[in-house]
């Protein structure tokens, strides 16, 4: 997939985005009260395309990535447009090149969309599917049930054939740069739950501009995926966000029986197919809705 041609309307230029615009980038997250740092905005635009509206002093207004994964599908990430430049079509229009390019490949799109963000998309034909809630625990975390971590250790350079072959049907496609550059960004919370000598689970984490954030989570039982959970939570100070799938209802309830509280809830959505790619039956936490 490629990004539309450039234009230029009333002084705004649409173009591609580069390393050149992380600092535009990251105002634009600042703006949103989003999560992402630096390194996040690196990551994204180093594994896919980017594309922005800068005005006529240069100030990135606006902003979109694509991620593909594989041969059938990308992430739509990145929506963003500062608050006193809404309301002019820019997310409507980067969107609609995405989409273009979308029909014209005959990729699927995918996205994880907040109720702001919502409309817009249903509008520009994605489909509901299954959704998730962001948790905050922004202090020291509360007595909870205790979990038996049983298996639980750090993940070691041995353990990744088998974490990519659950990963793989677990989201999709394989994602294997994404997910090594993220076991590097928080190697606390990079975590296998082992049984018998197979992976049951794994989970992954990064540093963000307001929390640390943990996910993915992948596991084939809630009992593995909550083992993971409770030792990364030993290992990770707080701020802390993790996105939880709403089928786990038991989940829900321990974490904020220790002290995590809602923020907001997420949909995922998809553009050009039924339905999203992969099992959400062994996902337990995305990557974050920028990432999967």
């Amino acid at each position: 997939m490629t990004g539309s041609t450039e234009a230029s309307i009333e002084g705004e230029r649409e173009h591609a985005l580069g390393l050149g615009h992380l600092a535009g980038c990251v105002a634009l997250s600042k703006s949103a009260h989003w999560n992402q740092n630096e390194a996040d905005w690196r990551l994204m635009l180093e594994l896919g395309r980017g594309r922005g509206i800068s005005l006529a002093d240069g100030t990135l207004a606006a902003s979109t990535i694509v991620l593909p994964y594989g041969s059938e599908f990308a992430w739509v990430s990145m929506v963003l447009v500062l608050p006193e430049h809404r309301r002019k079509g820019y997310a409507t229009r980067l969107l609609r090149g995405a989409q273009a390019e979308s029909v014209k490949s005959g990729f699927t799109l995918v996205l994880d969309a907040t109720p702001a963000g919502h409309e817009v998309y249903a509008q520009q034909g994605f489909r509901d599917s299954w959704g998730f809630r962001r948790l905050a625990l922004v202090d020291k975390p509360r007595a909870a049930a205790p979990v038996a971590a049983s298996g639980v250790r750090p993940l070691q350079q041995a353990d990744w054939p088998q974490l990519l072959a659950l990963d793989a049907p677990a989201f999709g496609a394989s994602r294997e740069r994404l997910l090594r550059a993220l076991a590097a960004r928080l190697p606390e919370a990079a975590l296998v739950c082992e049984r018998g000598g197979r992976i049951e689970g794994f989970l992954l984490g990064r540093d963000g501009r307001e929390a640390r954030q943990l996910g993915p989570l992948a596991a084939r039982d809630a009992q593995a995926a909550q083992a993971l959970l409770a030792a990364a939570l030993e290992r990770t100070a707080p701020p802390v966000y993790l996105d939880i799938v709403d089928r786990e209802a038991g989940l829900h309830d321990w974490l904020e029986q220790g002290g995590f509280a809602f923020q907001r809830p997420f949909i995922r959505m998809v553009f050009n197919a039924e339905r999203p790619p992969g099992n959400e039956r062994l996902v337990y936490c995305p990557a974050g809705p920028e990432l999967g």
